[in-house]
């Protein structure tokens, strides 16, 4: 008995070191017995953050687990499976039953027993606690007239903001989509600590006709600056019209990740990424400045790898459009990672920057984001053989326009998509 009670002490005090979900695995290993004992629902504060949204007679309640929520609620460490629990209350007021289709939230969704089978370790005993655990939670997809529902669907791992539908069909035909972009708490963005709506004083914001906006956009800076303003980076490619929320949202429903603060954590994470090539979707992007400021939003695109991966930057000006705010932003794709004396290492950049403008256009509009577009002057054109490069070194050219973009964070008509009249690319074989 007290050889049993010292093992019991070692493995209590190692467990507040390691974490409830390894002290199961290595109780289990021991040969002690393990308790399966997930905290309730109601006593996790997660509902504080959902959001409820409402169509004719059906509302769609929707919250998303942090790591710290989804351990409690389920026992186990599910984002280190790269699993997150979203959580949804679905209440049917109409006469007709409606079905829920989690295709729709995540086409790559795990099921309730897929879930806790990724969870199982060396006990038949607690992994069918598990089992039923996950079960009993998951969420249901029949909703019965009058009635409610609300359970778990285990989607795949987006920190940050997570963007997600959820589509309801109903015995009359009707496919009702509810769109959601949810933070989670978790990482945290380089736009967070950005003031949007005092950027500009009243008397500063300088209110724009069609004609008047194509001007004002021909005649801002060509290229991004370093902090000192005394050197040219990369070239003002971009400008978005929309509210920060419009062109935020329209970008992550186009699958863009929001990039991390350049903290200790996201620095150590972005070193590991470069030694082992391993991929880190937030991944924190350099400063370049335009108002002599630095990026008001940065969002990217990665690969499977750290080394390539499409990014862009965007800063709000103090023009307006229909009392939208108007943003000159730069875009471009890097493609590999070479060393300099600087920096010790760097992204390189397809020179083609307008290959990567071209992306976004045909990204945006692929994923309903894009309302209008056009371009314009204001780069300035660098051939192939006449080249100019960034604060970094790497070459590129251009054909010198402005991809302008009108955003929208609502599912927009592809073919209803307006091109206006303005500057058009050189047709060139590329």
């Amino acid at each position: 008995m007290e050889m049993m009670s010292a093992k019991h002490w070692c493995m209590s005090r190692l467990g507040h070191k390691l974490g409830s979900s390894l002290l199961i695995t290595l109780a289990l290993a021991s040969g002690s017995c393990a308790t399966f004992n997930p905290a309730p629902i109601e006593s996790v504060p997660f509902l504080a953050r959902s959001q409820t949204q409402q169509k004719a007679n059906v509302s769609v309640t929707a919250a998303v687990l942090s790591a710290e929520e989804s351990e409690s609620i389920f026992g186990v460490d599910l984002y280190k499976r790269e699993i997150q629990p979203v959580w949804l209350k679905i209440e049917n007021n109409a006469p007709e039953p409606v079905w829920f289709l989690p295709v729709g939230l995540d086409p790559e969704y795990f099921t309730p027993d897929e879930a806790a089978y990724r969870n199982h370790v060396n006990s038949k005993g607690l992994n069918a606690e598990l089992d039923m655990h996950f079960r009993e939670h998951g969420m249901k997809l029949y909703v019965e007239p009058h009635g409610e529902r609300s359970g778990f669907v285990f989607s795949t791992l987006d920190e940050g903001t997570k963007a997600f539908k959820v589509d309801l069909f109903g015995h009359d035909q009707e496919l009702r989509t509810f769109t959601f972009f949810i933070t989670v708490p978790g990482i945290k963005p380089d736009h967070a600590t950005v003031d949007f709506a005092n950027l500009y004083s009243p008397d500063q914001i300088v209110d724009c006709d069609l004609a008047g906006l194509r001007q004002a956009l021909e005649e801002l800076p060509c290229c991004t600056t370093n902090k000192k303003g005394g050197a040219q980076g990369d070239p003002l490619n971009l400008v978005m019209i929309g509210t920060p929320q419009q062109g935020f949202l329209a970008s992550i429903r186009a699958g863009w990740d929001e990039t991390e603060t350049v903290e200790l954590g996201s620095t150590i994470k972005t070193f590991k990424s470069f030694l082992f090539g391993g991929r880190y979707r937030y991944s924190p992007v350099s400063s370049l400045y335009v108002f002599d400021r630095r990026q008001d939003i940065a969002l990217q695109k990665a690969r499977d790898t750290i080394h390539e991966r499409n990014h862009m930057r965007f800063w709000m000006t103090n023009m307006r459009i229909d009392g939208q705010p108007v943003w000159i932003g730069q875009i471009s794709r890097d493609i590999g990672v070479r060393f300099t004396k600087k920096t010790i290492t760097t992204h390189k950049i397809d020179p083609d920057v307008d290959e990567a403008r071209g992306f976004l256009l045909q990204d945006l509009w692929y994923s309903q984001s894009l309302v209008k577009y056009g371009f314009v002057e204001g780069v300035g054109a660098a051939s192939y053989e006449k080249h100019r490069a960034n604060l970094t070194g790497d070459p590129y050219f251009t054909d010198g326009l402005r991809l302008v973009m009108w955003l929208s964070d609502e599912p927009q008509d592809m073919e209803a998509v307006e091109v206006l009249d303005w500057e058009r690319p050189p047709q060139v074989n590329r």
